[in-house]
């Protein structure tokens, strides 16, 4: 007899969910590149389209609001780390492009690998060190060349990049202590109240960044609407239900196609210049990257 509390994972519908979610999540860079507003600018829309758009989810799926104070607080926490991931990796995104920058923000995997290693005392095994030398040969291989030559932004994008890994990484660990922490609340509205916080905090950057919220016209109104109800809600939506459904080897092989595709699309949709040198680096580091997500 079956266990319907448990069921069956990696179903076709399970692994097209995660593939979904990916790849819509695969165009954030590509909306953040054509939006024609500033980094700041255009976080704090992704944020508040999908803050909004996770609203009427909830309202159709006729979710309870029911969200603890301590739950409260961690999203609160969340939605600034997140805020901080953003406004970095954009900028980021305006110095190296949009797929270099999204490889860059995935270095998250190898930040929580050490901070378990160091704060929880989890063990590192052969297989998550090897995962590490491969992620660094791929990157010297895909920003070493010609460091000392590449302009300043260039220079700067890099280390946004690898500074969204930091607060990315600090993002994950905030959303997983949440899940241990909350007492079944609704997690869309827990996310809603994220994206909400996340929002108030990039609106209160846009001034101090010298930005405006003016929006320049009705196609980056599109994009942004785009950027947050796609990417933002629906793409992470499907990535969160789905991942449970299942098993750990499927879900990373269809996550990774989120860096692997922004890179590609860099490469397609704004003509990126890309030496064998730059594939070689991509792909040891996306396979650096698929090794750490399986641990």
């Amino acid at each position: 007899m079956s266990d319907t509390r448990n069921p069956p994972l990696n179903q076709p519908t399970a692994i097209l969910g995660l593939a979904a979610g990916a790849v819509l999540i695969s165009f954030s860079s590509v909306f953040v590149k054509v939006s024609g507003v500033g980094p700041v600018s255009a976080g704090f829309y992704r944020m508040l389209f999908g803050a909004l758009a996770l609203v009427v989810v909830a309202l159709l799926l006729r979710e309870r609001l029911q969200i603890g104070v301590r739950t409260l607080l961690w999203a609160m926490a969340a939605g600034l780390m997140f805020a901080a991931d953003l406004s970095v990796w954009h900028r980021s995104i305006e110095g190296v492009g949009p797929g270099l920058a999204t490889v860059l923000g995935n270095f998250q995997v190898f930040v929580m690998i050490a901070a378990g290693a160091l704060f929880l005392g989890e063990r590192v095994t052969w297989r998550t060190l090897s995962a590490v030398i491969l992620a660094i040969f791929g990157l010297l291989l895909l920003v070493g060349p010609g460091w000392g030559h590449l302009s300043d932004e260039w220079r700067s994008g890099v280390l946004l990049g690898l500074a969204t890994a930091l607060f990315y990484a600090a993002y994950m660990m905030i959303l997983r202590r949440m899940q241990h922490a909350r007492r079944n609340p609704s997690p869309i509205w827990s996310m809603t109240v994220m994206a909400a916080v996340c929002a108030l905090l990039l609106g209160l950057e846009i001034p101090l960044s010298e930005e405006t919220f003016a929006i320049p016209d009705r196609a980056s109104f599109l994009y942004l609407l785009a950027y947050g109800v796609l990417c933002q809600a629906l793409g992470w939506y499907l990535i969160s239900r789905n991942i449970p459904r299942a098993t750990l080897t499927i879900t990373g092989i269809t996550i990774l196609l989120q860096p692997a595709l922004s890179f590609g699309w860099d490469i397609l949709l704004f003509a990126r210049p890309t030496t064998f040198l730059d594939l070689t680096g991509a792909l040891l580091t996306l396979t650096a990257i698929y090794i750490g997500v399986t641990r």
